[in-house]
């Protein structure tokens, strides 16, 4: 089958059906659906500051608390590429209330739960419910906005998506600090039931969609494909607990990784030759064919991976380094949310008039420059500073989310949206897991290499240890300390400040790498076929 094939033809634009009942704004409807995939996004990073507090209040280690969060990632990740057939099994309106009913269900089950087992359990039907909620999402938005409007709806989305990550640690701490790590949960219980009235009574499902899906039923192509179901399950959730205990269990060090890495590996290639040859593929991987395609899908996991990162990175150094609370240090990430939702508007007013490909290069350039700006930042660095930096990551940002979500669509037929939106929310998370995994993973390695070229100088014979040694050691005498004492004290402050400083360092490198790997985005954004602001192909 050729690419034209699947992605229809290219000459002229796709006119991509969209439903819209006469008596229903369909701004209230991109309101009600972003509002359950909001609540969604926020609970990935809402519980991370939590975990003490879990793991004190439930008799546990701090590493068994970490399921609470690997258990979630795992079922999320399993879910994702199945949202699409799970959206024509059941209906696309009848599977986003159900998801919308588990995530509640399951949330007030999470905020009971009496043992971590439980809690573990409860958490994996929370990650099931809502890893279908911002992929069927998308494919609402597609179909029920016109193409010339749908730059809008996409601005509503990337909102959603920037600012739930960025709330959820700091809104997590206060919640925590305030009241019981268990509101963590029960916040979601009045969101996910407004969501389910509203949808309820907004929603409904194109007429197309409904069609297409009888059809295939009819017809007898929604046989449950077990074998792509299990391969794909198996293969995403065995990559997940991969990235997410990968740095703690030492990598390739560790059999336990070694294992599921090599069951990822081998169940994600089976279910890739699988899912190609299949009739009516869960996951429709011909869709890679078309090139503009599988670039929104590098975009989307390029840019899970920068913002994820440095999400991790930011309060992680602020706390360590200069003492912030958890609260202060999640505070810092808000300048970046704020300029990412004041600017939706102008991206959309400025989208029709700039070509979306420069668009998409410049924003990730900015974003690779302000990677780059926090790696030039040191241990004098103020709270100002930090906050205007993240201010400029969020400009790069501001300008990248719209039209790559417009490019998932530029040369794709209507049928295809659903699945579509499915993988590109999987590349995004993804794309978020890789990034977390590899700057916890590069944080350390710099950190002990940095350490181990200061330790070099920290010896008698290095006259500059010795000048600080013996500066240090005075000033202790002159303040009481008896010369043992004041020796062995000074020592201690010399070694402690080494640390800090090679800590530092390590995260300024990872900042570096975070900026190289936002210019493969502006390397690639050079190889988009040309499309409209309006995601038509051929620029009409």
């Amino acid at each position: 089958m050729s690419t034209q094939a699947i992605a229809g033809p290219v000459s002229s634009p796709v006119a991509l059906p969209y439903s819209r009942q006469a008596a229903i704004n369909p701004w209230l409807i991109a309101i009600t659906v972003t509002l359950a995939t909001f609540m969604e996004l926020l609970d990935t990073s809402i519980a991370n500051v939590a975990l003490p507090h879990i793991a004190g209040g439930l008799a546990v280690s701090y590493d068994e608390s970490t399921w609470v969060l690997t258990s979630y990632l795992v079922a999320n990740a399993v879910v994702l590429p199945l949202s699409a057939w799970l959206s024509r099994v059941f209906g696309r309106k009848n599977y986003y209330m159900a998801c919308v009913v588990m995530f509640t269900i399951s949330s007030f089950l999470c905020g009971l739960a009496p043992n971590l087992g439980l809690l573990i359990f409860f958490r994996i039907l929370q990650g099931v419910g809502g890893g279908g909620l911002a992929p069927v999402e998308q494919a609402i938005l597609v179909d029920t906005f016109p193409p010339a409007k749908r730059a809008g709806a996409f601005a509503l989305y990337s909102m959603a998506i920037v600012t739930a990550p960025v709330i959820g640690p700091p809104l997590g701490g206060w919640i925590t600090d305030h009241f019981t790590w268990r509101w963590v949960f029960f916040i979601n219980v009045p969101i996910g039931i407004l969501s389910l009235l509203l949808t309820s009574r907004l929603v409904s499902d194109p007429p197309q969609f409904i069609e297409e899906a009888k059809a295939a039923r009819q017809s007898g192509k929604l046989r449950i494909d077990y074998v792509g179901i299990s391969l794909i399950a198996l293969g995403f959730g065995a990559l997940e607990i991969v990235l997410d205990k990968g740095q703690r269990e030492d990598w390739l060090e560790s059999h336990f990784i070694v294992a599921f890495l090599t069951v990822a590996i081998l169940s994600l290639v089976f279910a890739g030759i699988w899912e190609w040859r299949h009739p009516d593929p869960v996951v429709e991987i011909k869709l890679f064919k078309e090139r503009n395609f599988a670039l929104s899908n590098i975009f989307y996991f390029l840019f899970g991976f920068g913002i994820f990162g440095s999400t991790v990175l930011i309060p992680q150094m602020l706390q360590a380094l200069f003492g912030y609370s958890a609260t202060d240090a999640g505070l810092v990430l808000g300048p970046g949310a704020f300029v990412i939702v004041a600017l939706a508007p102008v991206v959309v007013k400025i989208l029709p008039k700039v070509d979306p490909r420069k668009m998409i290069g410049l924003a990730f350039f900015i974003v690779a420059l302000a990677m780059w700006h926090f790696a030039s930042l040191d241990l004098g660095t103020d709270y100002a500073s930090y906050a205007w930096a993240r201010a400029f990551q969020g400009l790069g940002l501001a300008f990248l989310f719209i039209p790559v979500s417009q490019l998932v669509y530029s040369y794709l037929p209507p049928g295809k949206n659903n699945k579509a939106s499915s993988i590109t929310n999987l590349f995004r998370n993804l794309g978020g897991s890789f990034g977390v995994a590899f700057v916890t993973t590069m944080l350390e390695r710099r950190t002990q290499f940095h350490h181990s070229i200061l330790a070099q100088h920290l010896t008698p014979s290095d006259a500059g240890f010795q000048q600080t040694l013996d500066s240090i050691t005075q000033y202790m005498i002159a303040r009481g300390s008896s010369a043992a004492d004041a020796a062995q004290r000074a020592y201690g402050v010399i070694s402690a400040t080494a640390e800090k400083n090679a800590a530092m360092l390590g995260f300024l490198d990872c900042f570096w790498l975070l900026g190289f790997v936002s210019l493969v985005g502006l390397v690639l954004s050079f190889t988009i076929k040309k499309f409209g602001s309006s995601g038509a192909a051929g620029g009409h």
